[in-house]
């Protein structure tokens, strides 16, 4: 992953907890948060109307109460998509 991949280029929802992100290296990767939605904070996220609540600050996707992934993190957990 040589250089740092940054997922603010696109972010299309798709369904329950998939995406499909657009990273700076020109990727599209599907990710399904599902099984990333453990720990403290993550957890209220597993409420599909609260999973909704997002938005991309200056580097990456962030929800409504702050909770955020590393955009290397994204990348590395998620399926590349055929373009």
């Amino acid at each position: 992953y040589g250089n740092r991949v940054h997922s603010k280029e696109k972010i299309d929802y798709l369904k329950d907890f998939t995406m499909d992100l657009k990273f700076s290296n020109g990727e599209t990767r599907r990710v399904d948060f599902l099984p990333l939605l453990v720990g403290r904070g993550k957890e209220d996220l597993k409420d599909p109307d609260k999973f909704i609540q997002f938005g991309l600050n200056h580097w990456t996707l962030e929800w409504y109460n702050g909770i955020d992934f590393a955009p290397d993190f994204l990348y590395r957990n998620g399926q590349q998509v055929a373009s």
